[in-house]
């Protein structure tokens, strides 16, 4: 297959996320590169972090001239409070969770886009229209990535058939290992999903929520610690976690390929879907050059390059995307079972037991995160 763009040479070697976070929190504190005022040909993006790596996005800035420069965040509590704090204008694009674009939308920080510019066409059906993105007819964002959230573990301390259960959280084997990323809509979703609310994690009645507060009182007892993203691949490193719910392949696909006995599994509780996407900020001067960004990930190099993005990997929705990944880096297709003849991710999305990651439907937001507080406690 011809590729789109050619990169320098060198610009998509493999870099170890353990190595691009040595610094642990204190890459997450800070911005990775401030915002340029001045310059016609920068783009900035609010960002989690490494989507800004030379290796996603080298060939497109050295086709286009064009300087991507990230102001980063951890958490989409933390990205939409940092847009409410910027003028109109700060962020060219803006990468959200699915689950905040609503929110962006009626905020009035994003602009609707065309349609006709993206190419919806490449993508799965499934993908083609992704809830919440087409808000009252119009399109507000595109998909651009995505995983699956379950249970992450120690492959020496458990086994696949322990970790089919939410329960093996109560068990003595992980005594004082439970760990957690500190986020509570993808934990607090997972364990929803094991009090007992398959198919609805986020849409719960208030008898659902006490349930999910006293799974949680349960599990309580059990905990290693609660981690920032980059301590919780350290966290699984080192063995100081044996299990962590809310996470997924984005950790233990870089781990286990660094030889650390890990993997991740989606129990028969089911699971929860991340899904990142690209939105035009309000108020951008360089929307046409926003465009063209987006356009770039979401073509089938694009795609491919950030499936394997250094920071954390990820399934892609663009069929167009998997070819690409099959006809260039076929071990990594292999490896994030995004090929055609085998198990892949897809048919895991037929399977049914995987629930798209939603704010609080019934609850509000506050009710989840006084409960997550009172859990860390």
């Amino acid at each position: 297959m011809t590729r789109l763009l050619k990169p320098k040479s060198g610009l998509i070697g493999r870099r170890r996320v353990l190595q691009g976070m040595g610094a642990g929190a204190t890459l997450l504190a800070t911005p990775s590169i401030v915002r340029a005022q001045d310059d016609d040909m920068t783009l900035n993006m609010l960002t989690w972090p490494g989507h800004t790596d030379p290796a996603v996005i080298g060939p497109f800035e050295e086709a286009t001239g064009i300087k991507v420069v990230a102001k980063e965040y951890v958490g989409g509590d933390n990205m939409v409070a940092l847009v409410n704090q910027s003028p109109p204008g700060t962020y060219d694009v803006i990468l959200s969770d699915a689950e905040f674009v609503i929110a962006l939308r009626d905020g009035g920080f994003i602009e609707p886009m065309t349609p006709a510019d993206y190419p919806f066409e490449d993508f799965f059906p499934e993908f083609q229209e992704f809830p919440g993105h087409w808000l009252d007819g119009e399109l507000y964002s595109v998909i651009v990535r995505y995983g699956f959230l379950g249970l992450s573990y120690r492959t020496d301390v458990l086994s696949q058939e322990e970790v089919d259960t939410y329960q093996i959280l109560l068990d003595e084997k992980v005594a004082g290992k439970v760990g957690y990323f500190d986020w509570y809509l993808p934990s607090m979703g997972c364990l929803s999903c094991g009090a007992g609310h398959v198919g609805h994690p986020y849409d719960i009645t208030s008898d659902e929520f006490d349930a999910l507060l006293a799974f949680m009182d349960q599990v309580k007892g059990q905990t290693s610690g609660f981690y920032s993203m980059a301590d919780t691949f350290s966290s699984l490193t080192n063995g100081d976690a044996a299990v962590i719910p809310g996470v997924g392949d984005w950790i233990t696909q870089l781990l286990a390929a660094d030889g650390v006995p890990v993997a991740s599994w989606v129990p028969r509780e089911g699971g929860v879907q991340w899904t990142e996407s690209l939105s035009i900020g309000a108020g951008s001067s360089k929307q046409e050059m926003a465009k063209q960004f987006i356009q770039y990930m979401t073509s089938p190099q694009g795609q491919a390059l950030s499936a394997v993005m250094p920071a954390y990997n990820a399934s892609i929705p663009s069929r167009a995307g998997w070819e690409y990944l099959n006809a260039n880096m076929p071990e990594d297709a292999v490896r994030l079972r995004m090929t055609f003849e085998d198990n892949n991710v897809m048919d895991d999305y037929a399977q049914g037991k995987i629930n798209i990651r939603k704010t609080p439907v019934q609850q509000p937001i506050e009710d989840w995160t006084d409960a997550w507080t009172d859990f860390k406690a």
